[in-house]
């Protein structure tokens, strides 16, 4: 097939060491021919393979009571929500295309998750995402900022899938590196779910959707490298999309799926035709041929590795019985789609590709997969050596708020945050409210967590995306386990059981034994979490390499939850304070409560300027009873209003409920608690829950019999501007409608600073 020198001349070329090379030649038992080569740089690179990772997610719990594929099966995650129905949901990372192009590095992340949505079977219902950016923010961390917002919005609304929610946060470590996850959930009825699988001698290979390109060639290997000066160069790996195109695709794949035309499905994601073709081959244990000269090209594409390797945008491979065939093209030129038929399912074993007559790969499919043919790696690791700081920090030795005066400076400082303040200037760029399925309404986040009602039901899907990088700096596994917490929190304050997880964990180079360390510890955490919590990760995404010469990015493990809400009218909770009259509880361990600690906290870090210390409290056996009991109180009927306490602590959550409520609060803490640890601290395992004066007994009650705490913080004052805060220091009165002025208004003046 190739030369001994020239295969090893494209291996270099290519990024394959000399060990990936002698692997190759082994499993070969022969040498490659350069276009195998390129086959195996793509699909062996880290994007593809997570060969980095693959030994510690294995630890992870892939399957749970809804469980119906275990994680990593198929495209997405997919569970069982009863009546027949199933929700495929997921998360990956578009950071490096973000990076050089954040218009459409972005765009064409939507579009890739909500096509690994549709390879299921299932119609894409909504979509969040996460976003870090640096800070500040300057002109150069705008036009990213700018870039991705208008990339997410634009195609997002022309497809006609809502963007209900997501996070944004700003740090300097993310300056030039964006992280820009993708997430995506879609409804299927079980029946109908499609397997990414080839199966059955004989049937037909299909490639439906937009022709291919030379835009995003080697875009897999490009997400596996750091970002320097050549990278940041690299727009041929960049993909761009076409949300009108995709909108075709989705409606023309619904009716395949309805028809019951489609044997196996898979979209052509990272590495394109290659990977697709390899993928389903592989788990179905099938040979497959594919004729390379029958793909629509476009663009002057005209070599086997530019066809094999472009990651154009808006395509999808099918596999097909012969006598479907016919009638699935008639469907797609209804759509105004290409469909042509490229390759068959054989028994060999092997996959095949050919050219213009001549056999230019063939190798079975299963060499060029994770965990099979790919290497894995287990680097070495070592922990930071700032870690030292963080166990020397004692808040002890901090003084603590001495005077009203500085509670209130510290309360106007905090809500003025980027990452504290309201993101209105991001989320209304997204159709939050295409298809009327979304719970709220188009001008404000109502709830803890993006809730969606499902299609003619009287139940509801409630979701979230999650990290706070800052705590799992501080400790990985701790953090990471806070991140799981905290979103399976906020999905039960809306009143949702949590049902699952998904992931995307965005870190440096594994070949650094820091960064490797920071990203075995987060697993671990991720692990133990969902183990406490009985949730099983349904899938996910690794991204590597998000560093450039000033360092790496902090590490960045974004947890998914979802949630279903039975009876979803009258179960699902606001977070803004009711406009009756209402008692507010704090409900938490004791711990959480009476000993709250300050550790990782924007308070600690932008008000006292302490860089490293410990990460918030957490006990998962505390988490575990509190995510259990809030569906309950919803479904007794015993909460007017919940919010989860995390970034920026209890006040922060508290005036986030009066803003959106549009009524005041009297609130009283604990005597002898630390001031600045009560209302600023960050520990897990806490909510504030609005209670009717009649319910607030029954309320207690429930709380105690499962090991909580029920502290009562004050009571709303229905239609006021102003809240009291009652401190061992005096009381704070805060004119909500100018906070709420600042808190509205700080991410556009930090734009501008």
């Amino acid at each position: 097939m190739g030369t001994l020198s020239e295969s090893r001349a494209v291996a270099e070329a290519a990024g394959l060491s000399p060990d990936e090379y002698e692997r190759i030649l082994t499993l070969l038992r022969r040498e490659p021919s350069p276009v195998e080569v390129w086959l195996f740089s793509a699909l062996w690179s880290e994007h593809c393979s997570y060969k980095s990772s693959l030994i510690h997610l294995r630890r992870l719990p892939r399957r749970g009571a809804h469980s119906l594929r275990a994680a990593g099966e198929e495209n997405a995650g997919i569970l069982d929500i009863g009546d027949g129905w199933a929700i495929a949901f997921k998360v990956e990372s578009h950071n490096h295309p973000s990076a050089v192009a954040p218009y459409q590095g972005a765009a064409t992340g939507v579009g890739g998750i909500h096509r690994d949505i549709l390879a299921v079977g299932a119609r894409p219902i909504a979509a969040l995402n996460s976003l870090h950016f640096g800070y500040p923010i300057q002109a150069q961390t705008y036009r990213i900022i700018d870039g991705v917002v208008r990339g997410i919005g634009d195609y997002g609304n022309a497809l006609g899938v809502p963007t209900i929610g997501g996070e944004t946060y700003f740090a300097p470590e993310y300056q030039g590196k964006p992280i820009v996850n993708a997430f995506s959930i879609g409804l299927a009825r079980i029946d109908q779910l499609v397997s990414a699988r080839a199966q059955g001698v004989g049937n037909r290979v299909l490639y439906l959707g937009a022709a291919t390109g030379p835009d995003g060639v080697g875009g897999a290997s490009f997400a596996s490298e750091t970002l320097d000066e050549e990278s940041r160069d690299n727009l041929p790996a960049i993909q761009v999309g076409n949300p009108f195109r995709e909108k075709l695709l989705v409606e023309a794949i619904m009716e395949m799926v309805e028809r019951r035309l489609i044997v196996g499905m898979q979209d052509m994601g990272a590495a394109g035709l290659a990977s697709s073709t390899a993928e389903t081959a592989a788990r179905g244990q099938v040979g497959m041929r594919i004729y390379l000269d029958k793909v629509p090209l476009r663009g002057g594409v005209s070599h086997p590795r530019e066809i094999l390797l472009s990651e154009s945008q808006e395509r999808m491979l099918l596999i097909a019985r012969p006598e479907d065939v016919e009638l699935i093209k008639s469907i797609a030129a209804k759509w105004e789609l290409t469909c042509t038929e490229i390759g068959e399912i054989t028994d060999t074993n092997l996959l095949e590709y050919w050219w213009k007559g001549e056999k230019v790969v063939e190798m079975p499919p299963s060499l060029l997969l994770a965990g099979e043919g790919a290497p894995v790696y287990d680097h070495p690791r070592t922990p930071p050596a700032y870690l030292k700081e963080v166990e020397r920090f004692d808040q002890k030795n901090l003084r603590d708020i001495s005077s009203t005066e500085e509670f209130m400076k510290i309360t106007y400082a905090l809500i003025r945050h980027p990452n504290l303040a309201d993101k209105r200037w991001i989320y209304e760029q997204y159709d939050r409210m295409v298809g009327a399925a979304t719970m709220g309404s188009a001008g404000e986040i109502l709830a803890a967590a993006p809730t969606i009602r499902l299609p003619y039901e009287t139940r509801a899907l409630a979701m979230t995306l999650d990290c706070n990088p800052w705590w799992v700096e501080a400790n990985p596994r701790v953090g990471t386990a806070l991140a799981v917490a905290e979103a399976a929190r906020q999905v039960a304050c809306t009143g949702a059981v949590p049902l699952g997880i998904t992931n995307c964990l965005n870190f440096g180079s594994p070949r650094h034994p820091e960064v490797y360390w920071q990203f075995v510890e987060a697993v671990e955490g991720m692990r133990e979490a969902c183990e406490a919590l009985g949730l099983p990760v349904t899938g996910g995404n690794v991204s590597f390499y998000n560093q450039d010469e000033n360092g790496p990015i902090l590490p960045t493990p974004v947890i998914g939850v979802v949630g279903l809400i039975e009876d979803a009218l009258h179960r699902w909770v606001s977070m803004g304070l009711p406009s009756e009259s209402a008692e507010l509880y704090l409900i938490g361990s004791q711990e959480a409560i009476y000993a709250p600690t300050l550790g990782s906290s924007h308070f600690i870090r932008e008000i006292r300027a302490i860089r490293y210390s410990p990460p918030p409290h957490l006990s998962l056996p505390a988490e575990k009873a509190l995510v259990s009991l809030l569906p309950r109180l919803a479904a007794e009927g015993l909460l007017l209003a919940a919010q989860d306490i995390s970034d920026g602590g209890l006040l922060i959550a508290l005036l986030e409920m009066a803003f959106i409520g549009g009524n005041g609060f009297k609130v009283t803490q604990p005597r002898g608690v630390r001031i600045d640890a009560f209302w600023f601290g960050e520990d897990g395992g806490r909510v504030v829950v609005a209670v009717a004066p009649s319910y607030a007994e029954r309320l207690r009650r429930r709380v105690e019999d499962v090991g909580l705490c029920a502290y009562r913080l004050g009571e709303t004052i229905p239609a006021a501007g102003w809240a009291q805060i009652e401190t061992d220091v005096g009381h704070a009165r805060l004119d909500l409608i100018a906070l709420k002025g600042l808190w509205a208004t700080a991410l556009q003046d930090a734009f501008m600073s």
